[in-house]
Order: C-alpha cells, then structure tokens, then sequence
C-alpha cells in the first residue's frame, strides 16, 4: 500500500514583497493593464473558436448530432434537386406546349370577333336595304 505524506514547500511561506500600503496600488482606469487588452488582437477565428467548443460536448451527442445534420442536409439537397429538375420540365413545357396554345386561342378569338363583326356590318347593310327599297315607292 501507497501512503502520501505532504510536504510543505519553503516558497509558500515566506512573505512575498510588494507595496504594503493601499496608497501605492494604482486603480485608475487609464493603467497599462488596460492598454494591454485593448490593443491585444488574437490569431484565430470565429470557426476557430466554434472548434475549440467541440470538447465541451460528450462525443455520443457529437455523433448523434453530426447523424442528424447529415441526414438533415441530405434530405434537403435531394428535394431541392428533384425539386429543380421538376421546375426545369414544368416550364419547358409549358414554353413548348403552352405558348403555342395561347397564341392559337387568341387566333381563333381574333377571328370569331370579325366574323361577329362582319355579321353586324351584313344585318346593317341588309336593314339599310330594306328600308331604302321601302322608301323608294313612296317616292
């Protein structure tokens, strides 16, 4: 069996020197210690930082996390591939198929208002006729 003894280090207790006196420390606000931070710019990144983080959680949540983003991502990158190939063929259907159709309709609209038109113009000549034919004996 181990036994521990503990031995004390001279370091620990001796007096340490320093300013003894309240007075002396400088608790301003404009210190060199604050000058320090402010200029201090550190090397690393936000990523860098966010990395350093990945210690902190236990690797069965890590794992089942990164599980999750993965099917997450694979879910959402295969409808939004399915989801342009279906808008590719909707509308190149539509400029094939549809296009052409509308422009046939408008066609056909264009010629059902001239020939409604045209009927207009014959029904009016024809009662114009009339009415010039019934007016020429009473002359």
């Amino acid at each position: 069996m181990v036994k521990l003894e503990e031995v004390l280090d001279e370091e620990f207790t001796t007096q340490q020197n320093g300013p003894q006196v309240e007075d002396e420390w400088d608790t301003s606000d404009e210190s060199e210690a604050s000058e320090d931070e402010e200029e201090y710019m550190p090397d690393e990144t936000f990523g860098d930082r966010l990395a350093a983080l990945k210690d902190i959680v236990p690797p069965t949540y890590r794992k089942a996390l990164s599980n999750t983003v993965s099917t997450t991502s694979s879910w959402v990158q295969t409808t939004l591939n399915y989801g342009g190939k279906t808008l590719w063929v909707v509308s190149t259907s539509v400029l094939l198929l549809g296009v052409p159709w509308a422009l046939a309709f408008a066609e056909e609209q264009q010629m059902a208002e001239m020939e409604r038109e045209m009927k207009m113009q014959q029904s009016a000549n024809e009662l114009l006729t009339q009415q010039q034919s019934q007016a020429k004996p009473a002359l």
